[in-house]
């Protein structure tokens, strides 16, 4: 299967659907979309999305897919295997849980078009930071509590998963903010197992097309 992922080096939520890809062990083409430069708003990106936000998936067939998450389950189900979800319907209740406290409470509120909005009204840059950082670590506080009572060696037990592809990004982003990850020892810990996995490492927005060279 011929997969094309339209990506952003920096963006967390394509960074989620690489790890996938990752821990599937699939290979796929990159075609990067900066979206600090606008790419996002022209009309070729526009017509394969109509909501011009990265990630995008093509598949072999020519069919478009969007939204992180979506992707990640279609993955899920079209290559069960390893599976970024547990086998049991409690498990993938409490793993999806996890996702969206990232993906539906924590991103929306954080990422680049939000940031530009409350600029574009007059909002400080210090203040959006500050703002932004507050819903950062609220949903860190969430994430905190139920990593630490279910998860092992990573998120939910000690597999990587689905929670891991939207963790691990989070806790990249929020470095932008100066947040001190100690305050949450259970992802902290999940974040460094993260960081010696070789699909975390493959992953990484330092390791994309586009990103800067030290």
């Amino acid at each position: 299967m011929a997969l094309t992922l339209f990506s952003f080096w920096a963006a967390t939520a394509p960074y989620r659907v690489r790890i996938g890809f990752a821990l599937k062990g699939l290979d796929f083409d990159t075609i990067p979309v900066d979206l600090r430069a606008g790419d996002q708003h022209g009309e070729a990106y526009r017509a394969r999305n109509p909501q011009g936000l990265a990630p995008a998936l093509e598949t072999d067939g020519g069919d478009l897919l969007t939204q992180s998450l979506a992707i990640l389950e279609w993955l899920e189900e079209t290559h069960p295997s390893p599976p970024l979800l547990p086998p049991d319907a409690l498990g993938r209740a409490r793993v999806r849980a996890m996702a969206a406290i990232v993906a539906c409470d924590i991103h929306p509120l954080n990422n680049l078009r939000v940031h530009q909005a409350l600029q574009g009204l007059g909002v400080a840059r210090e203040a959006v930071t500050t703002w932004s950082a507050r819903w950062v670590s609220d949903g860190f506080d969430a994430l905190e509590a139920m990593v630490a009572r279910h998860g092992g060696t990573f998120a939910y037990g000690d597999a990587p998963g689905l929670a891991d592809c939207l963790l691990i990004p989070q806790v990249y982003a929020a470095a932008r903010y100066d947040l001190d990850m100690n305050r949450w020892p259970a992802l902290k810990a999940v974040a460094d197992q993260a960081a010696g996995h070789p699909a975390f490492e493959a992953a990484h927005p330092r390791n994309q097309p586009g990103a800067p060279r030290p």
